[in-house]
Parts: structure tokens; sequence; C-alpha cells
């Protein structure tokens, strides 16, 4: 077995994906001892973090000791989400419906993955089926903030956020249905990319809901990581964006979230040096928001949240399971609220999936990018959105917290969430960059030249490889 030592191992961990890879490109490490540096730095730090719900520590060794595709990201290790199927792994989904027997279906998305080189470590922890914006799934792990142990990292793609945020893994996969990598992204101090509708390869089954509201990418700390895991997974080969545009863009702002509520007053602060830096670097930026509904929108996005519940529960009834026993009380609450629901609440929901694109549209011919806070306030207190707190009260918690994220959803387009700002506390505070369908490449040049401009990847979280002495220690 290839021995590394935990110094070197946490060096190496403070470099991003490409600087990782580089160092294999140029012979002064091998894969192996890439992912062994990364399998010592997750026995040294995730028990503070369990980021980690199933490591994969020999599938790993055995793949990067194994001839690699060639490729800008060749033998970097990585965290698959704990719902993402991978040969060989289970899928949990943070549930004790779902068993631990091996998967062996490789839908085209993780098949780029492979094809890029990239090695595959463990998955990552998230709630039950990722139904929430925290990872304090019932069974197990409840991931800590690096940040602030105390805190949430988010979620639904929570154990993934920690981990990159900490230095464990360089690149980390997280899906999107109503937040879920823009959320972990903010709440964990990085840049993350929900990509719009229908532009990556099929990354799991079928399932009308999912396929409409779910974006699919890899978190990263760097914006140049976030733009390659992007360009590999798009369905027809593309390069990815190197740097910043020369195109000064209009950018409107707005601080309501959908159902009209003004966020905590750090955040409001934050949007407004946001847009103070916007117009430094010669931005043209003003008020405005779409003319939208957004309530509905929002209401449209709790509609089909709850039936994705109900689909849970139907799944585990029909494999002979006791729902009482097999799935969380906030997943059965779901399942509950979408049985109340008529036919008219599900028409109204996909009419806002139908009209939310055009409405957009009219929106961004006027201007390239709406910004926004990307959440209503800093990260919660563990156990303030556990599930198995009271149904309505989650239900409030959970879409005033997310309050902007969901309309991306709705409407198919994507936005990008940057850690511009943090709390008196130390904790991150995301800023949330959208734009019109296919316009991801505009975000990730406007998040280079914001990266160069108020830099985040020198910060480190309490809990990291250069984070206090738990990092430093060798």
């Amino acid at each position: 077995m290839v021995s590394i030592r935990r110094g070197d191992a946490f060096a190496i961990g403070a470099l991003d994906a490409h600087d990782q890879a580089a160092l294999v490109a140029r012979g002064e490490v091998t894969a192996a001892e890439l992912t062994e540096a990364a399998i010592v730095r997750i026995e040294a730090l995730d028990p503070q973090l369990l980021s980690v719900s199933w490591p994969a520590f020999d599938l790993a060794r055995s793949r990067a000791a194994a001839p690699l595709p060639e490729g800008p990201l060749a033998g970097v290790p990585y965290l698959l989400k704990d719902s993402l199927d991978y040969p060989g792994l289970p899928s949990q989904a943070g549930s004790a419906s779902r068993s631990t027997a091996p998967r062996d279906v490789a839908h085209p998305y993780v098949r780029r993955l492979d094809a890029a080189g990239l090695v595959p470590v463990g998955k990552s922890a998230m709630p039950e089926f990722g139904l929430l914006p925290v990872t304090e799934p019932l069974v197990g792990p409840v991931t800590r903030n690096p940040w602030s142990p105390a805190h949430s990292p988010g979620g639904s793609s929570g154990g993934a956020g920690a981990a990159v945020a900490a230095g464990l893994v360089p690149l980390a996969h997280g899906s999107d249905g109503a937040g879920s990598i823009r959320i972990p992204s903010s709440a964990c101090g990085l840049p993350g990319l929900k990509p719009g509708r229908g532009t990556t390869v099929r990354v799991r089954g079928r399932h009308v809901i999912e396929d409409l509201l779910v974006g699919d990418s890899l978190m990263a700390r760097s914006v140049r990581d976030v733009a390659a895991g992007f360009a590999l997974a798009r369905p027809a080969p593309t390069a990815p964006v190197k740097g910043p545009s020369r195109r000064r863009l209009k950018i409107a702002y707005a601080s309501r979230t959908l159902a009209g509520a003004e966020p905590h007053e750090r955040l409001t602060r934050a949007l407004e040096d946001t847009v103070n830096l916007c117009a430094r670097l010669g931005h043209e930026v003003r008020p405005a928001w779409p003319a939208i509904d957004g309530p509905a929108a929002e209401r449209a996005e709790q509609v089909l949240w709850s039936h994705i519940g109900a689909d849970c529960v139907d799944a585990v009834i029909a494999a002979g399971q006791d729902p009482a026993v097999a799935l969380e009380p906030w997943t059965r609450a779901l399942g509950e609220i979408a049985a109340g629901l008529n036919h008219a609440d599900l028409e109204a929901a996909y009419g806002q999936i139908a009209a939310l694109p055009g409405q957009l549209a009219t929106f961004f011919s006027d201007f390239d990018v709406l910004l926004t806070p990307t959440l209503s306030a800093p990260p919660p207190l563990i156990g303030e959105m556990s599930p198995d707190r009271p149904a309505d009260e989650l239900m409030a918690r959970m879409f005033g917290w997310c309050g902007y994220t969901p309309l991306q959803n709705m409407a198919g387009t994507p936005a990008m969430t940057l850690p511009l700002a943090w709390d008196a506390a130390g904790l991150p505070l995301g800023l949330m960059f959208a734009a019109d369908r296919g316009q991801e490449d505009l975000l990730l040049a406007l998040a280079f030249e914001l990266e160069a401009a108020a830099p985040w990847t020198s910060r480190w979280p309490q809990i990291s490889v250069n984070g206090g002495a738990d990092g430093r220690a060798a």
C-alpha cells in the first residue's frame, strides 16, 4: 500500500483540482499517492465533520493504481453524492429505507467522470432523499460546518460542501433541485454552479419532476475547477471557460425573496457590498426584478417537492416496508401534503414551469445577470431544521431560508453562488448571480472576475487542512 505523511497529505489538500492533477502530470506524485493523500485527510478530519457517509477506499486505491484516461483532472480524488448511482457502491440517499447493496448501474454522467480520470474515494452525506436544506438524516451522519461545527453546512449536498471546504477532496458531486448545490456552497464558502435544464448528460434514471427541477455539477473551491467540472458533463464536448471576459454586463439586483420577505441585515449589507464591487469593476448595476409571481413560483416548488416525498413513500410501500419505520417524519409529511393536493394544484405548478422561462427571457433581454443573496440568513444551528420537527415549521423554515434559489429550478435557468461575504461570527454568506438559459459560461466568466477581485481561496475554515491546530498538525 502507498504511504504518505499527514503533513504532505494536508499540503496537497490545500491545492485545487487543477494543481493536484498537475502534480501527477509532472510526475511529482502518482495518482495512487494523490488518492492516498485524500484518504489520510478524510481519516484525520472527517471524524469532526462527518461529511463522508460511505468510504470507498479499496475501490479508490484499485482505480488509482490502474492506467487512467488522460485529461486535465486525471488522478484527482472526488466524492459522489450518496444519491448518485455508481457501480460497486450503494446509494442510500440518507435513508434507512435503502439497502447497502452495491449498485451496478452507470448513467452517462458517472461515465463522464470516469472518462475524465477522476477517482471516487467515497459517498458524501445528505439528508433523506435530498428533501431538506440541511444534512441531518436520522440514519446519520449529521454533518457539521467546517467553519463552525455548531452550524449546518446546508444541504442537500451538505457532505459535499463540507468536505470540499475543508480540503478533504478538491471536487465533489452535487445535485440541485431547490438550491442543493448553491445552499451548501453558500454555507461552506464555495463557488457553486447550478446548471440550467438539459445542459448535462443524463445523471440518473428518468423522473419527470427531477428532470425538470434538478441540475448537477461538481463542487469545488476554485472557479476554474467548477468550470472544468461543468464542461466535462455537457452533452457535446466543450472547452471550459478559462477566465474573465472583457464584456461589461448589465446587472440587476434585488433583495426580496420570492415570497417578498427581506433577508437578514447581514445579507442586506453583503448585497450592497457586492453591488458596489460590481460597479467598481465597470458593470452597470441597478435595482430590478423580473415580472413574475414570486409567491406562485415558490408555491409551485412546494407542490412538486411534496410529490417527490409522496414518490418516496409509495416506493417504500411497494417494497413491502412500513413507512413509519423506514422513512423520516418529514418525508412522510410531504407525502401527506401531496395527498391533500388536487389536480388544480399540480396544474398550477406545471403552469409555472411553462411560464417562467419566457418571463425570465423577457427580463434578460434587458439585463445580463440578476444578483440576489443566495440565502435569507446565515447558516442555521444544527437541529433547527432536523427532519423530526413539525412539518409546518419545517416547510416555513426551509422555504424561508431558501427563499431565492427555487426560481432557477422552476425556470430551468442557471445560477451561481459566490463566497463574497462573511458574517461577524466568521460564517460564509453567498451572493447569487443568475442568468438566462444557456448562459452558464457568462456566469463563470463573471465568477472568474469576482474571484480575482475579492479572493476567497486563501480563506480556510476552522476544521480544514489549513485551519488551525487540526489542519496544521503533521
